[in-house]
């Protein structure tokens, strides 16, 4: 596995990188990769199967010009800013055999991930694909699967303005039960440490061979225009 640590200048190429990292690995053109990006505004990015209408305030959003994007994993509605660090995996499903179910390649990847991070505290697996301290949330998850690798990206906070989110998110039509109907205010938190720490603890818990050579720039390009720019894709129901 290699490493990525890139932030591309538009929030669209960004989502769409993620994307063209596991079409290149599936096609047998890329392999399993770790990458890192954070994006330094606000910007809304809905799952994809996220509904506008329920999920966001847009007339917050109009108003602060916080763009809304829409990625090709499954998963909630997320806020990105400053302090909140994007991680991508990549993997193939030889790597474990919990990798070719979803849900026990949820299980796999998060307690992976929580071990991980224990050096900074204790970080647990709650719910389907969340990490939490004391029962607050610090990093949400999603999956884009296809037949031989999987896109395995989420969130982790760290130094974030947390009552950001209650400004232009509303609360989840769909809660795991550990939320218990708490308000974003009382359910999320930040994890105490720094990007450059998070960084290098995921690094440590992969077989990193070293740093990417290269990036799919042509197909990440190709992603933006026919997709993530779309106003029918960003928008859709």
């Amino acid at each position: 596995m290699t490493t990525l640590d890139l932030t591309l200048p538009d929030l669209e190429e960004n989502l769409a990188l993620d994307e063209a990292l596991l079409l290149e690995a599936e096609e047998g053109r890329g392999g399993e990769i770790l990458r890192f990006w954070e994006w330094p505004e606000y910007a809304v990015v809905l799952g994809a199967g996220g509904q506008m209408n329920l999920d966001v305030n847009e007339a917050a959003c109009r108003t602060d010009g916080v763009p809304i994007a829409r990625r090709a994993s499954g998963g909630g509605t997320v806020l990105l800013g400053r302090g909140s660090l994007v991680f991508t995996l990549v993997l193939s499903y030889s790597r474990a055999k919990e990798l070719r179910d979803l849900s026990s390649s949820y299980r796999w990847i998060m307690s992976k991930l929580a071990q991980a991070l224990q050096p900074i505290g204790h970080v647990e697996h709650v719910g389907i694909c969340d990490l939490a301290v004391a029962g607050r949330k610090i990093s949400g998850n999603a999956q884009q699967r296809k037949r031989e690798f999987l896109l395995h990206h989420g969130t982790i906070l760290y130094d974030f303005d947390l009552p950001r989110i209650e400004t232009y998110l509303h609360l989840p039509k769909r809660q795991p039960d550990y939320r218990a109907g708490r308000s974003h205010g009382e359910f999320v938190t930040n994890l105490d440490s720094t990007s450059a720490n998070i960084r290098e603890l995921l690094r440590g818990a992969w077989e990193i061979e070293g740093d990417a050579l290269d990036w799919p720039g042509e197909r990440t390009a190709a992603l933006v225009s026919e997709k993530y720019r779309s106003p029918e894709w960003v928008h859709r129901l």
